[in-house]
């Protein structure tokens, strides 16, 4: 499947399984086996300092996340639940346009998974 194929995949499986990403306007911007991108506009994710809401930023952070596990998984041929079990974010400055947020692949095999083993 083609990258641009992926990420309408990642989108609709985002916009199905996860409501506020929706309302957000998350959208996957690029993904080339090792990086994904993603971006969300600032409009419906903003607070009243007219800044990008903590929660979205967040949010935006781990559907980055979520979204390459679940293309590897596709790449490397394996299914398993995807659980965030742990996050920190720090927020470093204020957000005042559309922001993207990427994420590169380690070099970590989803063999495990075949055995109904774990990933981290």
């Amino acid at each position: 499947m083609a990258a641009k194929e992926q990420l309408i995949e990642l989108q609709n499986t985002w916009y199905q399984t996860i409501p506020l990403s929706e309302f957000m306007q998350v959208q996957p911007l690029s993904f080339q086996q090792q990086t994904l991108t993603v971006t969300a506009p600032l409009e419906p994710n903003i607070n009243l300092h007219q800044t990008m809401f903590a929660g979205s930023i967040y949010t935006l952070a781990t559907l980055t996340g979520w979204g390459m596990m679940w293309l590897q998984q596709k790449l490397q041929g394996f299914s398993g639940d995807i659980v965030l079990a742990d996050a920190h974010i720090r927020y470093s400055a204020p957000i005042t346009e559309a922001p993207t947020a990427s994420v590169i692949w380690p070099d970590v095999s989803l063999a495990s998974l075949a055995d109904g083993g774990k990933v981290k």
